[in-house]
């Protein structure tokens, strides 16, 4: 409430789901009518379609809402960011879990009914404030917390091969020295601490030292790191997995953690090096084969479509050696046979 009203909004469309309500309880309200502004929840169903923003959209405007707050996960977030869009509004993102990068990110990415991507939207500037209480977090499914830490994992060696590309960033700019920072920080964050935080979430649910550190990089680093260094293989390979049937009950993070993976494989780098990044990637919980994604047995033409999809991509590109639809096919592979 105090930082809405500070920003200079008075009526607040919360967007959030029934799951993120319920962990945050009733401070939110609270917290808003508390600061004399007014708080309306508008229910989230659980996909970032081009209607879902449109809907929302449209249901802040008839409350005259000045200021949007994202309450939730990343698709959650997304939405509520192309509602901010539409209506040119404020916008405060709260993350009730640390599952994805997506709250500091201008980007909006929208899919279409079968969850593939349809696209990528970008709002004219960033969330306004990023508001992030670790007791949520902490609360949610150890599960989510490692999803966030997959994403995050890719981000240094994403950031390495749009450098080697001379590939721009998210602003059209060429990375600047201080977001290569945070992506490599990024990384060595969750090394170190990752594996103390995800026993403490499992086993307590309650945050300390090592669950603040890894949340800044996969919250902070991660978001920052990505959108002004840009992205490669790893996440172009989330197009492609994420739209099979049975892939795409997969979180996003989980899918990039693989895709990593395959990035790291794809760029030729030494055998004991992928072997110690795929086992950190293990010891967090995450998958590191096609079964673990939910795919046991991907026949060629699966492999072949899951290729072609990634390669639309734009950020493909950006890697070194490049891949195209059959080499695509031959990492995917070789990851899973590592």
């Amino acid at each position: 409430g105090p930082l809405m009203k500070e920003l200079g909004g008075s009526v607040a469309a919360v967007v959030a789901g029934d799951t993120a309500r319920a962990a945050s309880g009733d401070g939110v309200r609270a917290s808003l009518e508390g600061a004399g502004c007014s708080a309306h929840f508008l229910r989230f169903r659980g996909a970032c379609t081009a209607a879902a923003v449109a809907g929302l959209a449209a249901q802040a405007a008839q409350l005259k809402a000045d200021t949007v707050i994202a309450l939730g996960g990343g698709s959650a977030i997304d939405t509520a960011k192309g509602a901010a869009r539409a209506r040119g509004s404020l916008l405060i993102v709260v993350p009730t879990i640390a599952s994805t990068d997506a709250p500091t990110s201008r980007s909006v990415v929208l899919y279409d009914d079968r969850h593939r991507v349809a696209g990528v939207e970008r709002m004219r500037r960033n969330p306004d404030a990023v508001l992030v209480d670790t007791n949520i977090v902490a609360g949610a499914p150890v599960r989510f917390f490692a999803a966030g830490m997959g994403d995050a994992l890719s981000k240094k060696f994403e950031a390495e091969q749009c450098r080697l590309a001379g590939a721009l960033n998210f602003f059209g700019t060429p990375p600047p020295p201080v977001a290569l920072l945070m992506a490599e920080r990024c990384y060595a964050t969750i090394a170190e601490y990752g594996e103390a935080a995800w026993a403490r979430i499992a086993a307590t649910g309650r945050p300390d030292d090592a669950v603040e550190r890894v949340v800044e990089a996969t919250v902070l680093f991660s978001g920052l790191g990505f959108e002004s260094c840009g992205l490669s293989m790893a996440h172009a390979l989330n197009r492609g997995l994420a739209a099979h049937p049975r892939i795409g009950r997969a979180l996003h993070g989980e899918v990039v953690a693989f895709g990593t993976i395959a990035q790291l494989l794809a760029e030729e780098r030494p055998e004991g090096e992928v072997r110690a990044h795929a086992d950190l990637t293990r010891r967090l919980g995450l998958p590191v084969t096609l079964a673990q994604l939910g795919a046991p047995s991907l026949d060629a033409a699966e492999l072949q479509e899951i290729a072609r999809l990634s390669c639309t991509a734009p950020y493909m590109a950006n890697l070194s050696p490049r891949a195209d639809e059959a080499r695509v096919v031959k990492m995917l592979r070789a990851a899973d046979e590592l």
